[in-house]
């Protein structure tokens, strides 16, 4: 950091945390420092700012990296904290930005403690939701599913770690292609990177060797997936320290749930090398969040694009908040991201009228549509196609769809919603969530009766929907 950027600043509770993991009294400080004793007091309790002058002469005492003792003025805090106080239920308390500031900057130590809670809450009421709706559909409350687990980790924080992201970009000069991956691997920690066919591999993609000293990787794996393997084992050899901090912050009652939640941080921490925010950020909103442009752009297949697009939430910089549900012909639910707050089913299959189901009917293909709620919410969308496994003859492919999407009002953002003659809103397609919650008396498709509705008698009337009850 250049001496002519650096302005005095109020870091009371910084400089005291400082002293004390120093071991330092604040008259040793003030000698060290060549002040006084009641000095070093006035600043620890932010009366006094800390000057472009007293910052160089405590990096250059303690060895101090400058930019590392300055940070960030306590601007990631600021933007995380108003973010969260954006939700209703603060909806009736003034808060002005200016005291927000004051109290990440001045405090924090409790902006963080206020920021945990908030996450903990969060985490808390989607179990609360998922355990009602389980109860209802299932008849008892499942605690012990990994899978939710993992989904409520992601969702209360919605989709996104700034932390990961930030230390992605720390080490990134520029784009991460093959060659940059294999290079920081032999530079860094001293691994080999050797090909192998898949009968060699035994049923993996990626295999760290410590003891040869390689990674051994799937020679037909296509350079998406890669590229991606490539990235996620650096992310488990270099962000070790952010992933175990961000899985300290969650609530796991299995081991299962823990490992999974482990697997998707060193994912996203994979995605933030090969996409990195700031960058893909940028990209997003200049191509209209056009998915298949964006993995062209980044080297990156479908699905990991969409992926990333979900995870744009970074407080103070979020984008469009999207959605994701991937599905397989059977209609099993695979992953399910939600930073745009559409009420997914926890359990059973989802709407069959939603297009994400009839994509396989056009392999590949994009189909937008969109959706109309019960309750009136409406939402759009786009499905696609995907496929893992392959790469040579006979190998086993597994065909899925992706959607994505976004709530109606956001959708104008999108390149899909567009065409020559300006901006196109087609009729919304009217779904429910799960059969057994939609209320929809008309519906053609449904394939259970709503809880808490009657069926109707077909003695002297049978009707064309499967199954007949009172729309009052």
């Amino acid at each position: 950091m250049a001496t002519s950027t650096i302005r005095s600043v109020f870091m009371g509770p910084r400089l005291r945390r400082l002293r004390r993991d120093l071991g330092l009294t604040q008259a040793d400080m003030a000698a060290d420092l060549d002040i006084s004793a009641p000095y070093v007091a006035l600043l620890e309790r932010n009366q006094r700012p800390v000057t472009a002058d007293m910052l160089l002469r405590l990096a250059r005492t303690y060895k101090i990296d400058l930019a590392d003792l300055a940070g960030d003025g306590g601007a990631d805090h600021t933007a995380r904290m108003q973010a969260v106080l954006k939700e209703p239920m603060f909806a009736d308390i003034d808060i002005p930005p200016l005291e927000i500031s004051d109290i990440a900057i001045g405090y924090p130590g409790l902006a963080e403690a206020f920021l945990r809670l908030y996450t903990a809450y969060r985490e808390e009421q989607l179990a609360l939701a998922e355990g009602a709706k389980s109860l209802s559909s299932r008849g008892g409350l499942d605690v012990n599913d990994p899978v939710a687990e993992v989904r409520r980790f992601l969702a209360a924080r919605r989709n996104n770690f700034a932390d990961l992201d930030d230390a992605a970009e720390r080490i990134l000069h520029g784009p991460a292609d093959t060659g940059w991956f294999i290079e920081r691997l032999s530079s860094r920690h001293n691994l080999r990177v050797r090909h192998l066919p898949p009968d060699v591999m035994l049923g993996s993609v990626r295999r760290l060797d410590r003891h040869r000293k390689e990674i051994l990787f799937d020679d037909s794996l296509d350079t998406a997936s890669f590229n991606f393997q490539l990235a996620q084992q650096l992310a488990y050899l270099e962000f070790e320290d952010e992933m175990s901090t961000a899985l300290k912050a969650g609530q796991f009652s299995t081991k299962s749930g823990e490992l999974l939640a482990h697997r998707s941080l060193a994912s996203y921490a994979a995605a933030a090398l090969i996409m990195p925010y700031s960058a893909f950020a940028k990209a997003a909103e200049t191509r209209r969040y056009d998915v298949e442009a964006l993995a062209r752009q980044f080297g990156t297949s479908f699905e990991q694009t969409a992926h990333r697009i979900t995870t744009l939430q970074r407080p103070g910089s979020e984008k469009v908040p999207f959605f994701l549900i991937r599905v397989d012909p059977a209609g099993n639910i695979s992953k399910l991201l939600d930073g745009a707050g559409f009420p997914f089913a926890k359990h059973g299959g989802a709407c069959p009228l939603w297009s994400v189901h009839g994509a396989f009917k056009t392999p590949r293909q994009i189909v937008t549509q969109w959706l109309e709620l019960p309750d009136g919410q409406r939402f759009f969308s786009i499905a696609r196609t995907v496929t893992a496994g392959g790469g040579s003859f006979g190998a086993v492919r597994v065909e899925r769809a992706i959607a994505i999407g976004c709530a109606a009002e956001h959708a104008g953002k999108l390149i899909y919603t567009s065409d020559e003659t300006g901006p196109r809103a087609d009729a919304p397609t009217p779904i429910g969530v799960a059969c057994r919650v939609c209320h929809r008396p008309t519906c053609a498709a449904r394939s259970e009766l709503p809880i808490g509705r009657e069926l109707l008698p077909d003695d002297y009337r049978r009707l064309s929907v499967p199954f007949g009850f009172s729309s009052d």
